[in-house]
């Protein structure tokens, strides 16, 4: 048997720097094939089947259920089969390549794998190779990947992985603490840059890198990459933490108060299984990871970050509901209420363009207001791992029943945890139909970076006014919240007002349903 092959988990996409290992498909022994789904990990974004680059025994799984493991770290290492496999990589220093028919040498390494020369003499050309394997890829790319779940794939006619793991340079950087910056040349960046979604040349970056960033606060929107097509080398990352400003010295804090510590024995708070705050016994602790950690964290980002107002309105649906029963009466197919929802904020996001934009900060601290040609919208899911939001891309361009088939369609996606990033992370305004759960009203959170996010209470029988006489009409209150950077009072009850007066007058909106 050759030495086994580490396969890194590959960068997942979307900014995502870790997975949790939630089931092994394959156990240590198994022969198995490229491309075969080897385990299921579960991302802030989704739920995915990672495939394997290499074909051969199952030597070792790197983790076990339940465990947390960063992008760039070992998953499973495999030992190529004796017969019918190229021979591994290996990292010795005596290491040469086999002699191809020809009598050139040859390499076993699949083009692109950025590895440095073995053979004495081959370091001089690793520069010129490591640039002839990034435009090999930028190239791949372009031109697309066959067999491609989360990073990586097959090339269209062959059974051989296109991408493969790391250089063993690469595992040993990967492994070091987390608390010192990786020293990497420019082979190894290419080497762990391998693992990126095709197509995303310029966003994507190196997964230590992503960390080294995240560690010291530094913006990755706020960055220009000056590697190829825009990348973001670590040097960049190295430039923005200069020119940050420094965090508060120690000797600025200010000193606690000594606290006087009880009289009497104090008992041990981790071994009696108590909590010492409040005297009670602790009944479980739950890890805040997937997409809990993923809305945890950008809730408190919004919340920091957006300098939030409400506004709401009680409306009369009475005339959307009746709509909806007089298509029902006549066999037509009927648009869930969340639809017709959908497509009077479409209507009403072409009048007020200022609801669907973002915010943008750049390295000196000036603002720009981003606006987008088209409305990506939006709308919040319940689902067994937890609150997603899925987007219908294109939104404004769509009916109420083409609205109803995808909101339906996206639904089931992000329940089944099959709901890819570009699905959930694309939104440029949401909806939040909490009305499913029994309750009338709802100052929402900011689905960050958006800028507004529109609630929808249930819908109950309610005491109404109609032509100055007092009736039972079926009422619900919608409540806007905004981001106050990007309009004022105006804009934002405006908008409302429109979605309101669309509810009660559907028929003029809902021509082509």
């Amino acid at each position: 048997m050759s030495e086994p092959r580490v396969f890194l988990l590959p960068d997942l996409g979307e900014g995502l720097t870790e997975a949790e290992l939630v089931s092994w498909h394959v156990s240590v022994g198994d022969e198995i094939a490229v491309d075969q789904p080897i385990a299921e990990v579960e991302t802030a974004k989704s739920a995915v089947e990672v495939p394997s680059p290499y074909a051969g025994i199952v030597a070792e799984l790197h983790g076990k259920p339940g465990e947390t493991i960063d992008v760039g770290k070992p998953l499973i290492s495999v030992t190529p089969l004796s017969t019918g496999v190229a021979a591994p990589v290996s990292a010795a220093a005596d290491a040469a390549p086999a002699p191809s028919p020809d009598g050139n040498a040859a390499s076993s390494m699949p083009s692109g794998s950025g590895r440095p020369d073995a053979t004495p003499g081959a370091a001089s050309s690793a520069a010129v190779a490591s640039e002839t394997a990034a435009e090999t890829y930028r190239e791949e790319e372009k031109a697309g990947s066959g067999n491609v779940l989360i990073g990586y794939g097959t090339p269209g006619g062959h059974g051989q992985a296109r991408r493969t793991r790391a250089p063993k340079s690469s595992v040993a950087v990967a492994d070091r603490s987390d608390s010192a910056a990786p020293d990497l040349s420019k082979e190894d960046e290419l080497a762990l840059l391998r693992t990126r979604v095709p197509g995303k040349l310029g966003a994507v970056i190196s997964p230590l890198v992503r960390r080294m960033a995240r560690e010291h606060g530094v913006d990755l929107g706020d960055i220009s990459g000056s590697g190829d097509s825009g990348l973001i080398m670590r040097r960049d990352v190295e430039a923005a933490m200069k020119t940050a400003v420094p965090a508060a010295t120690p000797e600025a804090a200010p000193e606690a108060e000594p606290v006087e510590a009880p009289s009497g024995p104090v008992e041990s708070a981790e071994t009696q299984g108590h909590d010492a705050r409040t005297g009670l016994a602790v009944s479980a602790r739950t890890p805040v990871r997937g997409v809990r950690k993923a809305v945890a964290a950008n809730m408190a980002r919004s919340r920091s970050e957006i300098p939030e107002a409400t506004v709401w309105v009680d409306v009369d649906a009475t005339a959307l509901l009746e709509l909806r029963e007089g298509l029902k009466a006549k066999g037509a197919e009927v648009p869930g209420l969340l639809a017709f929802i959908a497509r009077f904020v479409t209507a009403g996001l072409k009048k007020y363009p200022e609801l669907n934009t973002r915010i943008e900060t750049s390295g000196d601290g000036s603002q720009e207001i981003v606006s987008f040609d088209g409305v990506n919208l939006g709308f919040a899911a319940q689902t067994d791992r937890g609150l997603v939001v899925p987007s219908v891309r294109g939104a404004e361009k769509l009916s109420a029943r083409e609205l109803d088939t995808e909101i339906r369609r996206l639904t089931q996606v992000a329940r089944d945890g099959k709901a890819t990033p570009a699905e959930l992370g694309s939104g440029t305004f949401t909806v939040n139909n909490y009305g499913v759960f029994g309750v009338d009203g709802s100052a929402a959170i900011i689905n960050h970076p958006e800028v507004a996010i529109l609630g929808l209470g249930r819908v109950i029988d309610k005491p109404w006014v109609v032509n100055g006489e007092l009736a039972v009409r079926k009422v619900t209150e919608l409540t806007l919240t905004f981001d106050h950077r990007v309009c004022d009072g105006g804009t934002a009850g405006g908008f409302l007002r429109f979605v309101a007066d669309a509810i009660e007058n559907p028929q003029g909106l809902l021509l082509d349903l």
